[in-house]
């Protein structure tokens, strides 16, 4: 285990925060590599986007921005609220509070999902803390080749009509 406090840590396939204290992870297994090498009571924050990758960034343009769902069967790799649930495990296992938790998403049924599980646990814990939707200041980390290919793919989905 890693000795190190106050981390802000920043679950984002795409987006780097502007502030240079945020720690960055691109996916479930970064995250719970990051949350393996430190106690949970290390972190001071930590802030999740919900689609971590290319079937989830089709699934947001498939349904989520015309019809409101997500269709988790759809998504194959892990998303955001897998992340919220292994730090809730994590929580449980080590049998200590959660830090400050932020949900940066664009997408508003996969936020709505991490917020209100979240919640549920800290109420459940009587916690006075609350998951919070936040605007963290951001750019984008580039993009490889093979990356900008697939993501144009994906983006071209909202030009298909829906049946």
């Amino acid at each position: 285990m890693v000795t190190k406090k106050n981390i802000h840590l920043y679950l984002d396939d795409v987006r780097i925060p502007n502030d240079d204290r945020w720690e960055v992870v691109a996916n479930y297994d970064e995250f719970v590599n990051h949350l393996n090498l430190h106690d949970l009571s290390d972190y001071e924050v930590i802030s999740f986007d919900h689609d971590l990758g290319t079937s989830a960034m089709a699934e947001y343009f498939r349904n989520v921005r015309p019809n409101g769902i997500i269709d988790y069967d759809n998504i194959s790799e892990k998303t955001g609220l897998d992340c919220a649930k292994f730090l809730v495990q994590k929580a449980i296992n080590e049998k200590t509070p959660l830090p400050k938790v932020y949900c940066h998403s664009a997408n508003p049924v996969g936020t709505a999902n991490i917020v209100n599980y979240l919640n549920s646990y800290l109420q459940n814990c009587e916690s006075e803390e609350r998951c919070r939707i936040a605007k963290i200041e951001h750019g984008f980390r580039p993009l490889s080749d093979e990356e900008k290919a697939e993501r144009s793919k994906v983006y071209r989905i909202k030009d298909i009509r829906i049946k």
